[in-house]
């Protein structure tokens, strides 16, 4: 899970607002920080940390300009946020557009995707890489067999096991997400 040093560095020690924590899904002692570049059509990041042990419980970013929101929750706490959104009733969303249309949030797993894409947020690109990427775990015989194939093929690695998370998608019928 990114660090309250990963955050703090991501937003170049720039902190705009902070506040307790108003739901409890977090515990008593959880505490936000934002960090907004001032401009409507801009960005913001926000921590979500335990103000006593530095634990970061979530991290979001937010690219108004694309109107893009994405946010990793710590594994620990993932099911008291989901129980505390169901008690609530609450949508989860990062906010609304100007039709009055949710912004959902793009959950991210991968630290390292999560730090991609707030930099280029942060930087003012505009035409990051918005894929999310997504842990694999293969014993070493299995990795052998798949590297292989992707020689075969003539393909990278990487490329083969996209192709075969497309299809699994899509055989699931979860076309919107491929």
């Amino acid at each position: 899970m990114i660090t309250m040093q990963d955050w703090m560095e991501l937003v170049n020690y720039r902190i705009t607002e902070g506040s307790d924590y108003g739901w409890q899904c977090y515990g008593h002692n959880a505490y936000q920080l934002d960090s907004w570049n001032g401009e409507q059509d801009g960005h913001s990041l926000c921590v979500l940390f335990d103000n006593k042990t530095q634990v970061v419980y979530e991290v979001q970013a937010h690219d108004y300009v694309n109107g893009r929101a994405y946010r990793m929750i710590n594994p620990d706490y993932v099911d008291a946020h989901k129980n505390e959104c169901a008690t609530r009733g609450s949508v989860d969303c990062a906010w609304e557009d100007d039709e009055g249309n949710p912004v959902e949030y793009t959950d991210l797993d991968v630290d390292d995707d999560f730090i991609q894409k707030a930099l280029a947020i942060v930087a003012g690109e505009v035409d990051y890489d918005t894929r999310v990427l997504v842990p694999v775990d293969f014993n070493d015989q299995d990795l052998l067999t798949y590297m292989k194939m992707a020689h075969d093929m003539d393909i990278t690695f990487n490329e083969l096991v996209e192709r075969a998370l497309i299809q699994a998608i899509e055989r699931h019928g979860l076309k919107d997400y491929a």
